[in-house]
């Protein structure tokens, strides 16, 4: 079995359920259009120190990315990264980036062996959820529908790490507040009390690759063959964003069209818990169409 059976649920519509096998299981949050049948499987991974909630709408349900995306007929499956959640007896030290990939490319492929997958899977990925997105889109893809990667859609997630961010502040030990939030007037009141439940302890495997990521990213982004779009908010802290930083960014996407780089305006890095988050997700899931818009039509 790649999908358990549902354990309880989250929040409306929403199941939790088991992917993998043996010692290779992932916790997973899914929500499923109303008839089951999906256009498409949209893979959301979670950030550094964040749990599958971070994309539910903790406080303003009009801001879930998991509710928006069924609505519009697409199955969402919110998964807990290597080294969280479920999988923290199995892997205490977590992976490294390249390794969750991995796990998640084997996960997602048993996943369709057993479960509907529409066109194909959609990557969203947010922050360090983005690094691990970056590398599974980088793994081998097919071109049937259960094999199919349709597009990845990154946000909070660049190249090199602003002068603010050198230090690598730790997000629950305290000191990366203005990095993740920035002003408080983005976000709905009670997001900070709220969001304490979705944090989690980030695996040290994890940990030790935050400083490697600008030397490793060229190459990622060189192995993606899909089309790609990436997302900051106006007030994104830990990145540096300047206009070349941003072209240099998108050239390092050698076998895809050049990406798609937007700024969100009054959003922070934490996009999917802010008051632009319908934005951010309404666009996200309208470049997700445009994927499906370019998958070929079925032999007939």
């Amino acid at each position: 079995m790649t999908a358990g059976p549902a354990q309880s649920p989250a929040t409306d519509g929403v199941e939790r359920i088991v992917l993998g096998r043996g010692r290779h299981r992932l916790g997973a949050w899914r929500a499923a259009p109303a008839d089951g049948t999906p256009r498409a499987v949209l893979v959301a991974v979670h950030g550094r120190g964040m749990s599958p909630g971070y994309f539910a709408g903790p406080v303003a349900p009009h801001t879930s990315l998991i509710a928006l995306a069924s609505s519009l007929g697409h199955t969402v499956l919110a998964v807990e990264r290597p080294g969280y959640g479920l999988s923290r007896s199995s892997f205490p030290l977590g992976l490294p980036l390249a390794a969750q990939a991995r796990l998640l490319r084997r996960v997602l492929a048993d996943y369709a062996e057993t479960d509907p997958v529409g066109a194909g899977f959609f990557l969203l990925g947010h922050s360090d959820g983005g690094k691990t997105a970056l590398h599974l889109a980088g793994e081998p893809w097919g071109d049937t529908p259960a094999d199919r990667l349709l597009g990845l859609d990154l946000n909070g997630c660049g190249w090199h790490y602003s002068s603010a961010a050198a230090h690598f502040p730790d997000t629950l030990a305290g000191g990366a507040g203005e990095l993740n939030w920035g002003p408080l007037r983005l976000y709905p009141g009670g997001t900070f009390r709220a969001s304490r439940s979705l944090l989690r302890d980030v695996p040290a495997a994890e940990d030790d690759e935050t400083a490697l990521w600008p030397a490793r990213f060229p190459a990622a982004a060189a192995r993606v063959h899909c089309p790609v779009r990436l997302t900051f908010g106006e007030y994104e802290g830990w990145w540096d964003l300047h206009e070349d930083e941003l072209a240099a960014v998108a050239a390092c996407f050698t076998r895809t069209r050049p990406p798609v780089v937007e700024r969100v305006p009054e959003a922070g890095h934490n996009l999917s818990l802010g008051l632009a988050a319908p934005l951010y997700h309404s666009r996200a899931l309208a470049f997700l169409e445009e994927c499906l818009a370019a998958v070929p039509a079925p032999a007939r």
